[in-house]
């Protein structure tokens, strides 16, 4: 996904964080941020802000939906550039179909990940399909380490399996006791006895989890990561910090397990994400990723004039054009806390 705004704010972003002094859990709330037109489809971007910009090389997050496409018109996202990042792509409802200047043509589905390279450089498309009435999803970007973010570009899809997860059944519950109290699609990394196949330029960790009402699971998680939980459905407590449909609590590296506890009396879903701190700066413009202000106005450039990012065919209209560089120069910058 395209980030469509007209103005983007200049993200600066990276550095390994000071030891915590804060609480354990920090929530972050997001903004609201409208793509396209009139009838845009408002989506709840989370990463970056101000209080974090990266969890591990997580460094963007938009969470949309539950969408009807009848009234919004769903997704429309020309074709568009990338450099220095990876896109994650996760549904939970429609369908997306995908095209990019590699060739690839395919459809990203609830439960299913498509992972795009941006490296040195890539242009795609994203639409919702005819067969979508609710769109409701989370786009994720990933930050290219210094040693690989001008590799070349490439596009994967995997299907992970549904894996049970075992935790505290609540009391009176038929089911009381140790036993399944959710699932867990661990589509990067390793969780809950599951590893995706799919390989990655740092250590990540992505997974959707569902845990059904009132039921509490401990996860064994790497300590070295930090973590960060997107809530989407439910009320669920995150260690010893109640979580909200649409914000993300963090937690810092040091941990070995983590206890999450659906409060309510419907099943929760939410997206764990996690990765070493990152430890590099970087400047995020836009759909591009560098180390300097003149990597992103290279890369703008290029875009502009039709070089390095290749073409997008079967997408029924122009590409998007790039938005003026901001007037001071763009420049790196550690995490703010």
């Amino acid at each position: 996904m395209s980030n469509t705004e007209t103005q983007p704010a200049v993200q600066r972003c990276g550095g390994s964080p000071d030891e915590e002094t804060g609480p354990r859990v920090e929530v972050l709330t997001p903004r609201d941020v409208p793509l396209g037109g009139p009838r845009a489809m408002t989506v709840r971007r989370t990463l970056p802000q101000r209080a974090r910009t990266l969890i591990g090389a997580w460094c963007f997050a938009d969470h949309y939906g539950p969408d009807d496409v009848a009234a919004t018109g769903g997704m429309d996202v020309a074709p568009h550039p990338h450099t220095g990042l990876q896109t994650v792509s996760w549904l939970f409802s429609g369908e997306i179909e995908h095209r990019d200047s590699l060739g690839s043509h395919a459809f990203v589905r609830p439960g299913e990940l498509n992972l795009m390279t941006g490296g040195h450089g890539i242009s795609h498309s994203e639409v919702s399909t005819a067969r979508t009435t609710i769109l409701h999803g989370v786009q994720l970007w990933v930050a290219l380490p210094e040693a690989h973010r001008d590799t070349a570009p490439d596009f994967r899809h995997y299907e992970p399996r549904a894996v049970p997860l075992t935790g505290q059944a609540p009391a009176g519950d038929e089911a009381a006791g140790d036993g399944p109290v959710g699932e867990a699609r661990v589509f990067l990394g390793s969780l809950a006895g599951d590893t995706s196949p799919v390989p990655t330029f740092t250590p990540l960790l992505g997974a959707e989890l569902i845990l059904e009402p009132h039921a509490t699971v401990t996860l064994d998680i790497d300590a070295r990561f930090e973590h960060g939980l997107l809530l989407d459905r439910g009320e669920v407590r995150m260690a010893d910090t109640l979580l909200s449909p649409a914000e993300l609590g963090y937690l810092a590296p040091g941990s070995r397990t983590l206890e999450l506890t659906n409060t309510t009396d419907a099943a929760a879903r939410m997206v764990l994400l996690g990765g070493p701190p990152f430890g590099e700066q970087i400047v995020m413009w836009w759909n591009f990723i560098g180390r300097s202000h003149e990597d992103i106005t290279q890369a703008r450039e290029d875009w502009m004039t039709g070089s390095r990012f290749g073409e997008v065919n079967g997408y029924d209209g122009d590409r998007l054009p790039a938005p003026e560089l901001p007037n001071l120069p763009l420049k790196p910058r550690g995490d703010v806390r």
